[in-house]
């Protein structure tokens, strides 16, 4: 249970904190309307599994071959959820995004750019690594690290469909905007304290 609990606290913390793909659905989403935001967020959910799918195959391999590398890298791991709670918490510019240029977007070409941003969104890669490092064993079942994975597959769906259905409404955007420097502060928080409890734990 303390495992379960583990993951669903890491995946949402790292889903809604600000990154390439919380920027791209928003400018779809303000740009084309709330479709084309959907649309986007199904790709980003869809290249999550990709980061979910090598995870489980590499970290599988590592601990059968090197038990001292596997170790590393989950002190590399909490390293990172410090690191990105850090620049979480004292980010203070206001969320940037580029509104310029509008063109026609089809929907496999919104499915395209949310599917892309995420497989090669250093931010996803890292979360996904850390989290398989960090907190599921290596005696937890391949069926439920494979739930794990949908898991953050349908949180990542969930959240930025919300995104989408903010940002292609004015004053729900507006709204949101508001409360980014707070929630930036809350999230970076949790991430240190993770970070910080999982580095020291043996």
């Amino acid at each position: 249970m303390t495992e379960v609990l583990a993951v669903a606290l890491i995946t949402v913390l790292a889903v809604i904190s600000p990154g390439a793909d919380f920027a791209m659905v928003v400018r779809n989403s303000y740009l084309y309307g709330r479709t084309t935001g959907l649309l986007g967020a199904a790709g980003v959910a869809a290249g999550v599994l990709v980061h979910v799918t090598y995870t489980m195959l590499g970290v599988g391999l590592l601990i059968a071959s090197s038990t001292a590398l596997f170790t590393a890298i989950k002190l590399l791991g909490a390293a990172y959820l410090v690191y990105i709670g850090l620049r979480t918490f004292f980010a203070r510019a206001e969320l940037s995004v580029d509104l310029e240029g509008k063109r026609e977007l089809s929907p496999l070409g919104a499915m395209r750019a949310g599917f892309l941003t995420n497989v090669l969104n250093p931010k996803t890669t890292l979360f996904v690594v850390s989290t398989f490092t960090q907190v599921v064993g290596p005696e937890t079942a391949l069926w439920q690290q494979a739930g794990y994975g949908l898991f953050m597959s349908v949180a990542h769906f969930g959240w930025f469909a919300l995104v989408a259905l903010f940002f292609s409404d004015g004053r729900l955007r507006a709204a949101m905007l508001r409360r980014q420097k707070a929630l930036n502060r809350g999230i970076g928080s949790v991430l240190v304290g993770l970070g910080v409890t999982l580095g020291l734990a043996r």
